[in-house]
């Protein structure tokens, strides 16, 4: 069940893109950050305000659009696929008042990197302001921003403040860039041109009008994307990040069989190799079926005015967490078939074996996260269901 927007401005833009975006690659690992023109091409296309309401410039696509327009960057490069959906997260400016949230997107580039995990203390001050201090590891496209958005607990004295119904008070705050100190650690195996530095600050006074909470909070802006759950929209995000980088490999692999040889035949022509990539690309093909149907489905019960039930969050858990085991499995089979000439820089295949193995690393798609969805297949109460 298909509600892609196929003529799409962005997808079509996306698209463009993609030749520069697979010529750079290295580049951007050697650089260790999204080359600053080319994200400037990529931000001027909107590819980092898909989910941003209108009202406030964004494009406000459809989940199925996202989906597509990630895999679409994803396929030409996992570093420029997996910064353009993190930087996504400029969305959660439209959980702001409308004054902070046009000063925000007043920055160049118009791009906020985000880290929702609660790692820093925020600590009241009588003006009603807040003195935050952490560090933040995995900060994804930090260099590429103009703000750091990051997760703090506010304190009470030496523990966290409760607000009802006795929750932690966890929030979101919005600090400039040049207010943030980026450390230099991203020195990794793979996404290495995301720029995933730790960002840290000492102290800094936030205003209260730059804090938000879109985990818990409702939206003021009334589009149907914005009654999504904080977790459904990044799994919105997650999906097409897999599907891209795994159908780059098979197409390069594809390209490579017919001409590499084990012995007396070509790769292709030998059964087992045939064998894998029949599975691989049923896997594959049913993967993105998998996401298409749920996210289609839920959208269009939230066309409807439905919200988006218990159970179609569980389904969206479960088709992206799908995406990302096929798309590893594509990718680990396909770097070994293709045998040591994989392991040399200038073949992608072995860019797309570690960027893909490297963002199935993220928390999103841990087996903490994943066993709650185990529970709610099972009938079983589900903790905290909001990370759903």
């Amino acid at each position: 069940m298909t509600v892609l927007d196929a003529s799409s401005t962005e997808l079509a833009a996306a698209a463009a893109l993609v030749p520069e975006i697979a010529d750079r690659a290295v580049e951007g690992e050697r650089l260790g950050y999204l080359p600053p023109d080319l994200f400037d091409r990529l931000e001027r296309a909107g590819l980092i305000d898909l989910m941003l309401p209108r009202a406030l410039g964004g494009r406000e696509l459809d989940p199925l659009t996202v989906i597509e327009v990630i895999a679409t960057l994803s396929r030409a490069d996992g570093s420029v696929g997996f910064t353009v959906l993190t930087l996504n997260a400029t969305c959660y400016v439209a959980w702001l008042p409308d004054p902070a949230a046009r000063t925000v997107l007043a920055g160049r580039p118009r791009a906020v990197a985000t880290v929702f995990t609660p790692l820093g203390r925020a600590d009241p001050e009588p003006d009603g302001s807040l003195r935050v201090t952490g560090r933040w590891p995995f900060n994804t496209g930090c260099r590429n921003a103009s703000w750091i958005c990051n997760g703090v607990l506010v304190m009470d004295g030496d523990r966290p403040a409760t607000v009802p119904p006795g929750r932690p008070d966890w929030r979101l705050v919005f600090v400039p860039r040049e207010q943030t100190e980026i450390l230099d650690t991203w020195q990794v195996a793979g996404l290495r041109g995301t720029g995933s530095n730790d960002t840290a600050v000492n102290r800094v006074r936030v205003a209260p009008e730059f804090t938000a909470n879109p985990i818990f909070e409702p939206c003021p802006h009334p589009g149907p994307l914005y009654r999504w759950s904080f977790f459904a929209l990044m799994g919105v995000q997650f999906a097409g990040f897999p599907l891209g980088i795994a159908r780059r490999a098979l197409d390069e692999f594809r390209a490579l069989a017919p001409g590499k040889s084990r012995g007396s035949r070509p790769l292709a022509q030998e059964q087992s190799v045939q064998l894998a990539m029949v599975r691989c690309e049923a896997g594959l093909r049913s993967a993105q079926a998998f996401v298409t149907d749920v996210v289609g489905r839920a959208w269009q019960r939230t066309l409807a005015g439905d919200e988006l039930a218990m159970a179609d969050r569980v389904a969206l858990r479960l088709a992206t967490g799908r995406a990302m085991r096929a798309g590893v499995k594509v990718v680990d089979t396909v770097f070994r078939l293709a045998g040591g000439g994989a392991l040399y820089d200038r073949s992608p295949l072995q860019r797309c074996w570690r960027d893909l193995n490297a963002g199935s690393h993220h928390g999103y798609f841990s087996e903490y996260h994943e066993t709650r969805v185990g529970r709610a297949v099972l009938g079983l109460p589900v903790p905290d269901p909001w990370m759903m």
